[in-house]
């Protein structure tokens, strides 16, 4: 395939880490890769491998007051008609959108021009952009088994969710079968406040010697940082407290148990590495997107999924003594987390989207 393809990402890591997995996977194919993004991407994307990046316009239209989304519609306009001239230059052989506002443009650009068009959708419900571009693109990749709000007749293909090579690489890890009962909390790219709030009182509240047996590693959000800490030095615990860890992979091998979210990129990084988790699914999500990608994992019992509401320190210190006392149950979970890892999605992924392109050819 001579001509490069076209990646529209942007806003989120969560839209632009599997969108760099699959530019590196045709790379390796020897397929230029050009990237079609917006202007919050430049702190992820300064090692995104493209020969080419554009920042195209976008907003939101939907919130806020009526003036206020005329004013992303124009936006968008404004942005497809950037991404137009774009394309018009480039002609790729095919253009992948990976979700978010910032993927509008481009991909719509690419449906008006009859560029071949395939989406990525992380989550386990198509989100709201990719909802209003699905029946304008010739497929849609998924990152779980089903997907939910993509309608009738839209092409699907579940290619899972492209995962970083550091976590390919964690995933050869056994899970650890001896030692102290290590814990990982984890709250997306930024922490969450839950996880500060709750973790170390559970703790707190188990008994004296199951809690020494502990060994806690938390990512915290700054403004969270030190009084996290100090909970866990009052308690004369073990344990490491940082905003961001950046081998979270290697991290996450260590661990016999994990505590997060359920976003797309922590499901498929439990899944390829293989390990247990309590998850508390992000509650004011418009699609309930967290709630869908958890049920997942509990459906093939590899972790427990918990309502906020519920997720209290009572709650979480009978569940932490309760998997602390019960190694075999998991390990019997890291198995089958292990047994739903894709680590080839992004080749999976790169092989559509040629599949996408070659379509074009025949026509």
């Amino acid at each position: 395939m001579s001509k490069p393809v076209l990646v529209a990402a942007g806003g989120t890591g969560g839209h632009l880490f599997p969108a760099e997995a699959l530019a590196r996977a045709l790379e390796a194919r020897g397929i230029a890769v050009e990237l079609a993004t917006d202007v919050r991407a430049k702190q992820y994307g300064g090692d995104f491998p493209a020969r080419a990046i554009h920042q195209i316009v976008s907003a939101t239209p939907r919130g806020g007051s009526l003036l206020a989304r005329g004013g992303a519609v124009l936006k968008l306009t404004a942005g497809t008609l950037a991404a137009l001239r774009v394309l018009a230059r480039m002609r790729p052989a095919a253009v992948v959108g990976f979700g978010g506002y910032p993927t509008v443009p481009p991909v719509l650009a690419a449906s008006l021009l009859r560029i071949p068009t395939l989406l990525h959708e992380q989550n386990a419900v198509l989100g709201r952009a990719n909802r209003f571009l699905a029946a304008r693109v010739d497929a849609i990749a998924s990152g779980f088994p089903t997907l939910k709000g993509a309608g009738a007749g839209i092409e699907i293909h579940h290619t899972g969710n492209p995962v970083r090579p550091s976590v390919i690489a964690a995933g050869a890890t056994p899970y650890p079968e001896e030692g102290r009962f290590r814990i990982l909390v984890v709250g997306g790219s930024q922490g969450a406040r839950i996880m500060a709030d709750i973790v170390p009182a559970a703790v707190a509240r188990m008994p004296e010697a199951a809690r020494h047996d502990l060994i806690v590693t938390q990512q915290a959000r700054g403004e969270d940082a030190d009084r996290v800490k100090k909970a866990y030095a009052d308690l004369g615990l073990d344990a490491e407290v940082l905003p961001f860890f950046t081998d979270l992979p290697v991290r996450m091998a260590a661990a016999h148990l994990v505590i997060g979210r359920a976003g797309a990129s922590t499901i498929a990084e439990l899944s390829v590495i293989g390990r247990p988790a309590i998850l508390v699914p992000f509650p004011h999500a418009l699609d309930q997107d967290q709630a869908a990608n958890a049920q997942y994992l509990r459906e093939i019992d590899a972790a427990s999924v918990v309502d906020q509401r519920e997720f209290t320190p009572e709650y979480l210190a009978e569940a932490l003594a309760a998997a602390q006392a019960d190694p075999a149950l998991l390990r019997q979970r890291a198995a089958a987390a292990k047994s739903a890892g894709i680590p080839d999605a992004a080749e999976r992924l790169a092989d559509l989207v040629m599949e996408i392109a070659r379509r074009e050819d025949r026509r």
